[in-house]
């Protein structure tokens, strides 16, 4: 039987990718804030749904919220916030597909940040896994490029790669925090514990960014406001997605579901071709398939 925290790892992935693809288009009509602010201002109304969906049927309880679970609530809104503008600003310089490839260092970074702040300590195999995919992420950075140092300099140090690695380190802090959140809230039910923060966290991020826009951008905030059609199905994938990120995290190692997660990019490529247009090169799926081999081989070294 597949494990409760795989199954909600990969339909979250399948949530944000689709979500991102949405918030692609919107950036046609809102600025790069204004896109990102959506899928937190139109989030919070869904994950309350879900949070009082699941406690109406299953029940349970949790703690009254400590300083330290909202600070660590509001460390892991900021650092969403500032990897979303990061992926996205990434998109533009080589297209959706490998801009959000980019961003999949976030596996190694999580799995190192994990290991030293939470002593989460992976086995050979799982290492093998995440380096594979890894990899694969490289092969999507340096394609159509020569294998020189000079030329995997000059590859590293593109714009779309900085942000999506910068990205990456971004998102993978966010779940440190969020593991280390949930950790925090007493309670015996890590997914209802979960959820909660998913609300949390949201309102935080609506106020957050809310707040920027409303300084630097308010024409952006009515914008996004009057766009409500087109924005509240981002926010609604992108409170499913948050969910089931949060409720991985709360009962697997930060670690195993950001490399299980990066079978997002299997979406994205597919995702990229039906739904945006892009045309997608024989490497891109090569990379894609040694990304899929790496997560195979984590979820072996977990067993």
């Amino acid at each position: 039987m597949i494990p409760l925290w795989v199954a909600v790892t990969c339909t979250a992935a399948l949530f944000q990718t689709w979500r991102t693809a949405l918030q692609q288009r919107l950036r046609g009509q809102l600025s790069l804030n204004g896109a990102a602010v959506v899928r937190y201002l139109y989030g919070v109304p869904f994950g309350l749904l879900i949070l009082g969906g699941y406690w109406l049927v299953f029940g349970g309880w949790f703690g009254w919220p400590g300083a330290w679970f909202l600070l660590l609530c509001a460390m892991a809104g900021l650092m969403q916030i500032f990897g979303t503008n990061l992926l996205i600003s990434s998109f533009g310089p080589r297209g959706f597909a490998v801009g959000t490839a980019y961003s999949k260092t976030e596996a190694v970074q999580a799995s190192l940040i994990a290991a030293i702040l939470l002593g989460e300590v992976l086995g050979a195999l799982s290492w093998a896994g995440i380096g594979l995919s890894v990899a694969g992420v490289m092969s999507l950075t340096l394609a159509g490029r020569g294998l020189t140092r000079r030329e995997i300099l000059e590859a590293s140090l593109q714009p779309a790669a900085l942000r999506g690695m910068g990205a990456g380190f971004c998102f993978a802090l966010t779940a440190i925090c969020i593991r280390s959140g949930n950790a925090a809230l007493a309670g015996p039910d890590p997914v209802l514990k979960a959820l909660f923060a998913v609300v949390v966290t949201n309102a935080m991020q609506t106020a957050m960014q809310g707040g920027w826009l409303l300084w630097r951008e308010p024409g952006q905030l009515r914008a996004v406001l009057t766009s409500w059609r087109s924005s509240a199905p981002v926010g609604a994938l992108s409170a499913a997605g948050s969910c089931c990120w949060f409720v991985g995290f709360a009962l697997a190692p930060v670690a195993l579901v950001r490399a299980v997660g990066q079978v997002e990019i299997l979406f994205t490529l597919l995702f990229s071709r039906f739904f945006l247009g892009e045309t997608l090169r024989a490497k891109d799926v090569a990379g894609a398939l040694l990304v899929v081999g790496g997560v195979v081989l984590v979820l072996l070294g977990s067993l």
